[in-house]
């Protein structure tokens, strides 16, 4: 059970969501010798998360990532249910590595912080739980380019079940998108950014969740299926800026204009 100490008027309550316990005691430390923090622990699990949620609402969640690049790790759902749960808790990914996909599937998936334990000092990771308990979105530059990068390679397809469910990860949406436009696998790669390795593993999981064999009975299904939607590329992310460049604000402003929220481009708080 998740069980909050150092009470006080004026806190941000967080939680820190870690299956190693010797990881998490120790950031837990750490973070009590803080002021203004009130902390509290619990397993990287689902269930174990939403139990101390509901015990003890917290203002930020620091999740200490397991997520793969394919977007096809469980975790991701995990960071789903938690957002669509407490969407008034913000989320932060702690990170050893990151890469293209794995920054653009968080950020889908509810994620309002990445923290890369590997290069950031503990003092970055304390301005990082009170600059997303604002409202801001914590990220460096190049996480947020790959963002901007993930809204120009144009419409995916959505696929669910009668429940509504997707049942395919972005990376699949676009893979998927490109194949019923008629691309071949090393067209798909360079589009895709990724090598045509992926690009066939992609295909082979999207076959096994979709029940198809090949190619062909891939496209159909995709041209003919009434549960399958073409959709523009969204990331749920609130208003940009902090780009080191004027074409970069320009272009993050644009596409973020419909929330308010700062972001953190620097992956410093803004004044």
């Amino acid at each position: 059970m998740a069980v909050f100490v150092r009470a006080s008027a004026h806190v941000v309550r967080v939680l820190v969501a870690d299956s190693n316990r010797t990881q998490s005691q120790l950031l837990s430390s750490a973070l009590r010798r803080q002021s203004g923090f009130r902390i509290a622990c619990c397993e990287f699990e689902l269930s174990d998360c939403l139990h101390a949620l509901a015990v003890s609402p917290a203002d930020v969640m620091l999740l200490a990532s397991r997520l793969s690049n394919d977007g096809s790790n469980t975790d991701f759902e995990t960071v789903r249910a938690l957002h669509q749960k407490y969407p008034q808790t913000s989320l932060v990914l702690l990170l050893d590595s990151y890469d293209r996909d794995l920054v653009v599937n968080a950020l889908r998936a509810g994620v309002r912080g990445l923290f890369c334990r590997a290069t950031q000092p503990f003092k970055a990771l304390c301005k990082c739980i009170h600059a997303v308990q604002k409202g801001q979105i914590w990220t460096n530059n190049e996480q947020l380019m790959f963002v901007i990068d993930a809204l120009t390679l144009g419409p995916t397809l959505k696929v669910t079940n009668a429940r509504g469910e997707f049942l395919l990860t972005p990376r699949e949406e676009q893979v998927l998108a490109q194949v019923a436009a008629g691309l071949p696998n090393r067209s798909i790669a360079q589009q895709l950014s990724v090598t045509e390795n992926t690009v066939k593993k992609s295909l082979l999981r999207i076959f096994d969740k979709l029940g198809v064999s090949n190619r062909v009975e891939l496209v159909l299904y995709a041209l003919t299926r009434p549960d399958v939607k073409a959709q523009e590329p969204a990331v749920q992310a609130p208003a940009v800026s902090g780009l080191p460049s004027r074409e970069r604000k320009t272009a993050a402003a644009d596409i973020f204009e419909k929330r308010n929220a700062p972001t953190n481009g620097d992956a410093r708080p803004l004044d």
